[in-house]
Order: C-alpha cells, then sequence, then structure tokens
C-alpha cells in the first residue's frame, strides 16, 4: 500500500512541477495585468456571493472580461490590458459599485482589498426577504438550496429541514434518501462523520446551517463512493474581528417532548481566530406499530419508546502566519446514548398462549475527530497547495435486555462492541491557469479500520467477532475552462481499493475475506448559460461511481431484530458501479426562478435486499443482501420559487422516479416495478416587517419494492416567525403534522403475506429562540476540502 501510495504522490508532484514551469513561461511571454479583491454587504459585513464583477475599456464602454465571486466573496482577474479601465460590482439588490482603475507597465497587479456595496433603498424589503426565504442555484456540478428562514422554522433539528428538501427523502428511522436511492454520502463541511447519518441529523439545530449541496453526479474529485450522490450540509461559521456569536434552543412537543440547544462563537484578533461551538439534543420520541399476517391470522402490535441525548463539541484555531502560510486545527467531540423500551405483543388466533417480548436497550457511543489542515499560498491568484489530515474515531457499547411473558422462553441478554478509526491524508493543488482555465490534482490516502464483538446468552445466538479493514490511495486530476458562454470540466480518479476482513464465531472455523480492486472514475461537465446575466443556464453531466457495501450489509453476525425477524449480512458483497447522466435547466425569473432535470443511472451488479423464511426458525424472516444483474433508474424534478407580490412567496418542488429492482424472495427469483413521486409546496405570508406566517404540505405517493408495497400519505405543517431587536433575534412557532396523517404503512406477499402500519410522535408543536451579536470586518481562511469542491470565481461572464 506504501508503494502505491508513493507512486501516486510522485505523479502528483511531477505535475505540480510541470504546471508551474508552464506557468513561468507563460509570464515571460505577455505583460498583462491583473486585479482581485473581496465584496462584502455594507450593512451585514458579510461576503456576497456570485456578485457579477465586470471590467470595460473607458473610451468605448466595450466589456473587457468579467468574473463572479466565490462564496467567500472573492474575485480574481487576469490578462488585464493597459490603459484606463472601468471596474463594477453588480449583484441583484445592491446599487452599482463603479470605479476607474489604471494598468501601466509599472503598475500592473491591483489589489482592492474589500468593496462594501450598499442595498438599494426601495428595494430593502426584497433584500430582506432573500434572507428570508429559501432559494436554490445551479452550479456546474451541484445544486444549492440556500437555507432561509422559511426552512429554518419548521422544526428543531437538520432532520426536520430535509424533508423539506427537492430531491431528499427521510423515513420513520431517520434514514435519508436521495432520489429514490438510500446509498447517499452524508457529509457536514465535506466531511464525512463516524456516526450514522440519522443520529448526526437529529443532533444539528436547524438555525445552525447555512446551506445544503445536492451533488447528484459527483465529480472525480470526490471520493466515488455513494450511488445516488452527495448531500453536503454547510454550517454557519463566523470569523468576523471581535466576539461573535449565536445563540439558539428549541422546544418540540409531540406525545413526548424534545429539547434542542446550540451556542456557536469566533474571536478574531491579530492574526489568530478562535472559535468553537456547543450543541445538544435531549427528550423523547415514541413509535407505535401494528403487524398482522394472514398465514396464522397473527396481530403484532409494537410500542417503543426512546429517551435519547447528545452533546456536540467543536473548538479551533486559524493562524494566519503571513500572506502565503495558513495553518488551522480542530477537533469534534460528540457524545450520545439512549435508552430504549420496546414492547412488542403477538396474539394468535385460537392460541390462548401469546407471545410478549419486552426489550429494554442502553446504546452509549462517542465520536472524536482531529483535524490538521496547512495552506501554502503562492501569492497568485487562486494558485494554491493544501495538506490535510483527518484522524476520526468511534467507539459504542450497545446492551439489549430480552424478556418474555405468556410463553415458556429463556430470557437473553445481547451486547454488542463497535470500535472504528478512520485516517485520510490529502495533498491539493490547484492553479489557475489562466483567467477562464483551472488545474486541479490531489492525492489522498484512507485507512478505515473497524472492530465489531457480539456476545450473546441466548441458545440459538452464537458469541462472535468480525473485523474489517480498508485501504484506499487514489489520485485525482480535473481540468475546468470557460469559454464566453460555455464552461466544461474533465475529471478522472485512479483508486486502489484493499479490504481484509476476518469473521470468528464460537464452535465455528475461522473465515477470512479479502479484496483487492483498481478501479478508474471518470467524470465530464458542461454548462451552457447564453446570456451574460446567466438568466438561462443548461447543465449536462456525466460520472462513474461505486457503491461499496455497508458495514451493516457484510457484518455476518446473525442479531435478531424483533421476535420474528432475523437481519444478517453477506461478507462476500461485491461492490456495484453506476455510470449516470445527468441534464438540468435552471432560469432566474424576475421575481424568482425554476429549475428542472432528468437523470438516467445504469448500476452493475446491484446490491438487493432479500427475504426468505428462516430455514433455523419456522415462522420468521431472515433478511440479507446479494448482487444481482445490471439494473436501471431513471427520473424527473422540477422545483421553483416565485414572489407575486412583496408580502407573498412560495415555493415547490415535483419529483418523480423509475426503477426496475431485481432480487429474490422465498428462493424465487422476482422482478418488481417501482415508481415514486412526492410533491411539495411551501407558502410564506409577510404580514409586518417583522412577522411572517408559512403553510407547508408534502404528498408522497405508493411506491413498490420486492417485499412489499407502501400506500400514499401527506401532512401539513403551518407556523409562524417573528423578528425582534433588529433582526438580530427570532421567535418561531410551528405546528407539524396538523392532521396526523404522517404514517408508513404497507401491505408485503413476499415471503410472508403480511400488512402493517406505523406511527410516531410526528404531530407536535415546535418552539424556538434564536440570537446573534457581535460584527465586524470578516477574514475567513479558505479550506478546500475536496468533497466540497467549491468554485473559485474563475467563471467568465
Amino acid at each position: 500500500m506504501f508503494k502505491k501510495s508513493a507512486v501516486l504522490f510522485v505523479i502528483t508532484l511531477v505535475l505540480f512541477n510541470f504546471s508551474l514551469n508552464a506557468q513561468h513561461k507563460d509570464g515571460l511571454n505577455q505583460a498583462i495585468g491583473s486585479i482581485s479583491g473581496t465584496i462584502f454587504d455594507a450593512n451585514l459585513e458579510a461576503p456576497v456571493a456570485y456578485a457579477s464583477i465586470v471590467i470595460k475599456l473607458k473610451k468605448d464602454n466595450s466589456i473587457v472580461t468579467g468574473a463572479i465571486t466565490n462564496e467567500e466573496g472573492i474575485f480574481a482577474l487576469k490578462k488585464i490590458p493597459i490603459g484606463t479601465l472601468v471596474f463594477e460590482v453588480q449583484y441583484l439588490g445592491y446599487e452599482t459599485f463603479v470605479k476607474e482603475i489604471s494598468i501601466s507597465k509599472k503598475i500592473k497587479n491591483i489589489k482592492l482589498g474589500v468593496i462594501r456595496i450598499n442595498t438599494i433603498a426601495e428595494e430593502l424589503d426584497g433584500v430582506s426577504v432573500i434572507a428570508e426565504r429559501s432559494t436554490i442555484e445551479q452550479r456546474i456540478d451541484r445544486k444549492i438550496i440556500n437555507v432561509g428562514r422559511d426552512l429554518t422554522t419548521v422544526g428543531a433539528s437538520a432532520a426536520d429541514i430535509m424533508m423539506n428538501v427537492p430531491s431528499v427523502n427521510m423515513d420513520q428511522d431517520g434514514n435519508i434518501s436521495l432520489r429514490g436511492n438510500d446509498n447517499v454520502r452524508v457529509l457536514i463541511d465535506g466531511k464525512p462523520t463516524n456516526s450514522s447519518a440519522a443520529q448526526v441529523l437529529q443532533q444539528i439545530p436547524s438555525t445552525s446551517i447555512k446551506k445544503i449541496e445536492l451533488i447528484t453526479n459527483p465529480s472525480a474529485k470526490y471520493n466515488p463512493e455513494g450511488m445516488s450522490g452527495i448531500i453536503n450540509i454547510v454550517l454557519h461559521k463566523s470569523s468576523s474581528k471581535g466576539f461573535n456569536g449565536n445563540l439558539n434552543t428549541g422546544l418540540n412537543v409531540g406525545i413526548k417532548a424534545r429539547f434542542t440547544s446550540a451556542f456557536d462563537f469566533n474571536y478574531y484578533t491579530g492574526k489568530l481566530n478562535f472559535y468553537g461551538s456547543y450543541g445538544n439534543a435531549i427528550g423523547k420520541k415514541q413509535i407505535l406499530g401494528t403487524i398482522f399476517r394472514y398465514e396464522d391470522g397473527s396481530n403484532e402490535v409494537w410500542k417503543t419508546d426512546i429517551n435519547a441525548k447528545s452533546h456536540l463539541y467543536k473548538i479551533g484555531v486559524d493562524y494566519y502566519i503571513d500572506d502565503r502560510n495558513t495553518v488551522s486545527v480542530y477537533t469534534n467531540q460528540n457524545t450520545f446514548g439512549d435508552k430504549m423500551i420496546s414492547s412488542t405483543a403477538i396474539d394468535f388466533v385460537g392460541i390462548t398462549s401469546d407471545l410478549h417480548r419486552i426489550t429494554t436497550a442502553d446504546n452509549d457511543n462517542e465520536t472524536a475527530t482531529y483535524n490538521f489542515d496547512y495552506k501554502y499560498n503562492f501569492l497568485k491568484d487562486g494558485h494554491v497547495i493544501e495538506f490535510e489530515a483527518d484522524y476520526n474515531t468511534f467507539k459504542s457499547d450497545e446492551f439489549a435486555d430480552f424478556s418474555y411473558k405468556g410463553v415458556e422462553l429463556t430470557p437473553f441478554t445481547d451486547k454488542f462492541y463497535k470500535e472504528r478509526k478512520n485516517t485520510t491524508l490529502n495533498i491539493d493543488y490547484e492553479n489557475p491557469l489562466s483567467e477562464t482555465s483551472k488545474l486541479e490534482l490531489g492525492v489522498e490516502s484512507r485507512t478505515q479500520k473497524t472492530d465489531n464483538q457480539y456476545y450473546s446468552t441466548s441458545v440459538n445466538l452464537n458469541d462472535s467477532k468480525y473485523s474489517y479493514n480498508r485501504y484506499i490511495s487514489s489520485f485525482y486530476a480535473t481540468f475546468s475552462k470557460g469559454h464566453k458562454k460555455w464552461e466544461y470540466q474533465l475529471g478522472v480518479r485512479l483508486e486502489n481499493y484493499t479490504s481484509e476482513a476476518v469473521f470468528n464465531e464460537l464452535a465455528s472455523e475461522e473465515r477470512s475475506f479479502d479484496t483487492n480492486v483498481f478501479s478508474v472514475y471518470s467524470s465530464a461537465f458542461l454548462k451552457y448559460s447564453p446570456e451574460e446575466e446567466q438568466k438561462n443556464t443548461y447543465q449536462v453531466s456525466f460520472s462513474r461511481r461505486v457503491d461499496r457495501p455497508s458495514l451493516n450489509q457484510i457484518t455476518p453476525i446473525r442479531v435478531w431484530s424483533t421476535p420474528r425477524v432475523t437481519d444478517i449480512g453477506n461478507p462476500k458483497l461485491q461492490p456495484q458501479y453506476t455510470n449516470s447522466v445527468e441534464l438540468n435547466y435552471t432560469r432566474r425569473l424576475n421575481k424568482g426562478s425554476i429549475t428542472a432535470g432528468v437523470f438516467y443511472r445504469e448500476i452493475n451488479d446491484e446490491i438487493t435486499r432479500f427475504a426468505f423464511k428462516d430455514p433455523e426458525a419456522p415462522g420468521k424472516i431472515l433478511f440479507s443482501y446479494h448482487n444481482y444483474e445490471d439494473n436501471s433508474a431513471s427520473g424527473f424534478e422540477f422545483s421553483g420559487n416565485y414572489k407575486p407580490v412583496n408580502w407573498w412567496s412560495f415555493n415547490g418542488s415535483f419529483d418523480v422516479y423509475a426503477q426496475t429492482q431485481k432480487g429474490e424472495a422465498g428462493g424465487t427469483a422476482i422482478t418488481a416495478e417501482n415508481t415514486i413521486y412526492r410533491v411539495r409546496m411551501n407558502t410564506s405570508i409577510k404580514a409586518t416587517k417583522k412577522l411572517t406566517f408559512q403553510v407547508f404540505g408534502m404528498y408522497k405517493g405508493a411506491s413498490t419494492n420486492l417485499q412489499f408495497e407502501t400506500k400514499a400519505f401527506y401532512f401539513v405543517n403551518a407556523g409562524a416567525r417573528y423578528s425582534f431587536l433588529e433582526n438580530k433575534g427570532m421567535f418561531s412557532i410551528n405546528f407539524n403534522d396538523i392532521f396526523h396523517t404522517q404514517q408508513f404503512s404497507f401491505d408485503a406477499t413476499r415471503p410472508i403475506r403480511q400488512k402493517g402500519e406505523f406511527t410516531w410522535d410526528s404531530q407536535a408543536v415546535y418552539v424556538g429562540l434564536s440570537y446573534r451579536f457581535g460584527g465586524g470586518k470578516t477574514k475567513k481562511v479558505m479550506r478546500k476540502k475536496r468533497d466540497k469542491n467549491e468554485k473559485r470565481g474563475n467563471s467568465i461572464l
């Protein structure tokens, strides 16, 4: 593994040296100027992202070149001709900033520093509405939902917001899916998390979210895992001078009550920026369900109460050594625990001795992340090299006791210990070869080590140990270029993947499973904007990705999920590969925008979950996984937002996905044609400058998979928010699931005919309070984060 990593590293250095030499020669042959700076909102003292920069000749007012600021408000233009020029900054809702600039042989490189632009007085209400409501942007490689107050009002956590995001769905257990597929990677600030996505989303306060990036067709720069794509949740991070912060609290009351609170701060002085945050989630929830089996006429009744608490801590520092060197370190610490009491009663027709099982479970886990980042700037706009090291650990202890009433079954206890350690090392290099083109190179080494230990006092289950280690070395290269109305990006990723697994089960021989695969992943993007204002944007893309089996899918430890259902992994599972093509269209309207897209996926060696009657326990169902034949999936999405008048705005979305699923149930090969569609609508009415009312509704149609058919359902939420203390504070209240219609219902025919329904405390009232304080000039360290893949603002207008 070391040799392969070294080879990739040498390749990067060679290409890095080549690009430097190419740039040096280019500089000798041309005498050009450059202009750089940062655009800020004069009132909010915050960066203005995606503002238009235009350079014109003063003599005839003809356009020379232009660019768009990146997320930090930074812009950089090169190859500026000698002469007197007019520099303009344009952005909807702001006054146009104009400045005369002269480029000469003596003064070629002009650094404008921070430029503050003012909002247009008569459109001030419209500007505040932008912050009130969420907006959608289409980039060359992703769709971005800028989270406004209309989404943060809906609930206490990130999980509540995700239910309202187009293309995204969450089930009753908190599992997330993208475009109808649950093979999705969830990142926080461009970083993977060692905890489950369901757990993390419940812990993040909704008011801490700045934006959500839907990367449905990721480029080669990304880790290629996650068949349906990547969801990156970007959190707010202040870096203003002085002491600044935000305080958020929320209470969600349904059948049970849940409380969340969060506090984040930063202190920036001199060359140091200290920042930190703390968040907690404490509360209870309840799940109720029934399952009826036609075969034996039995009725199974579920009731589960969960009491959970979590604490998240983050602290870090950015050290701006000089204009060339920046060092950053931070640590995340996450503790989570829940106690569960579950009652499962099974009534059999004509049998007096019914089955009643009581399960009590205690789960505690800890996650720790330690991150170091060093960035070197060559003092050439956008020309940087960066090294990042990330170490992540996860420990979990699960204890469960099972007791019975009504039948003579022996109580037993389960203990499950899990430990994971991940180490990631990256070197990334970025070189804007010209004003409109950019080369990015990088190497990455990932080591993931997992140990699972399972102990049970049940006579039907065996003590076992399972260790699983993965080693991944990769190299990527991407090249992007803009030409007038066109912009394209090409990328390739070379990756060597090795896994080693050992399974030890009591009274059985040791089994080992090894894998070694070399793969090539490519991507291509093309974007066309016929107008300078980019009112219409067309984008087409292609990518190849892989979905490697998860730990749950490959762990061969036999675990009882319910009294009549058993889950067991398949360590022989092979990765499934996906080739994806996507076409998107975005139109900016005077009072809103619309986006539409279609996609098609070709899936090789698809991983499918199958069910059959357990041969070791008659009357019980066994779930496992297997690779099946090639498959395909397709879909269509439409979303938009519109503000017909100053006091009323709405946004909505419609999506439909179709997939042919192949698998096995009851020992028989089967095929299921599945079509899923959803409709979402959110409307806001601004009663006064401070008071806003909103209503949100969603309808999800019925769907079919290999085991069962789910029924359609809908729900409606209503709420209000009130701003005070010059918009620094916000009080919000929301009534979720007004008609108590949010539920999961199914009919199954394979391998046993049954029907069921599950409900949870979705009908609840949420009350939230947030307050922000501090302010000042801002300087933010720009960490690349290859899983974030942000553009640097080199796009040509």
